[in-house]
């Protein structure tokens, strides 16, 4: 039976032990902030700081390899005579020095990460001219980023919205003690009847 001898062979990932994590694994829950409860109040807005300064042209052009290639589908002669479909390589680690420390880890498991080369490949053939498809490629890149950077990054808690949870926990806190009295009301009075 072979499916016996397949089902008892370990994995390779018995091999790594259970306290090691794969770099490589996918992660396909949301979180809404750090994974590991380790980032600071500091890191936090430095990253919504990074964030709001963020735009497809700030990201530099300079650390991304981008080629040129035929694009697929319908266009005729166009298609077929000319390498209009852009693809723009980011490697990680110039990516990585101007990122904030905890993008890191949900870059690593987005779908345009390439673990072979250790880098973005973003592509885009929308349209007939190489320019516009680079700029799809930056505009794929920059809401990457901002949807790592909706996913990680707590949002900010408002003074209004502060002082609303605060009276809902004190409405709370009252409801709960009125209702232990009553509570105690009624087993006091039950004492009572009895004797």
């Amino acid at each position: 039976m072979t499916w016996a001898y397949a089902a008892s062979r370990p994995s390779l990932a018995s091999f790594a032990g259970p306290l090691v994590a794969s770099p490589l694994r996918r992660s396909f829950a949301t979180r809404r902030s750090d994974p590991h409860g380790t980032a600071s109040e500091e890191d936090i807005k430095a990253a919504r700081q990074w964030l709001d300064h963020l735009n497809p042209e700030t990201i530099p052009r300079t650390m991304c390899d981008v080629s040129f290639s035929r694009s697929s589908g319908p266009g005729g002669q166009n298609v077929n005579k000319v390498s209009s479909k852009a693809t723009v390589r980011v490697p990680l680690g110039p990516l990585f020095k101007i990122l904030p420390p905890l993008f890191h880890q949900e870059i690593r498991s987005c779908r345009y990460f390439a673990p072979n080369s250790d880098s973005l490949i973003l592509q885009s053939d929308e349209a007939r001219k190489q320019n516009e498809n680079v700029h799809a490629c930056f505009r794929k890149l920059h809401e990457l980023l901002v949807d790592v950077g909706k996913k990680i990054v707590p949002g900010e808690t408002s003074a209004e919205q502060k002082e609303r949870v605060k009276n809902l926990e004190k409405a709370a806190n009252e409801r709960r003690i009125k209702s232990k009295k009553l509570q105690s009301s009624k087993k006091s009075a039950r004492k009572g009847s009895s004797e």
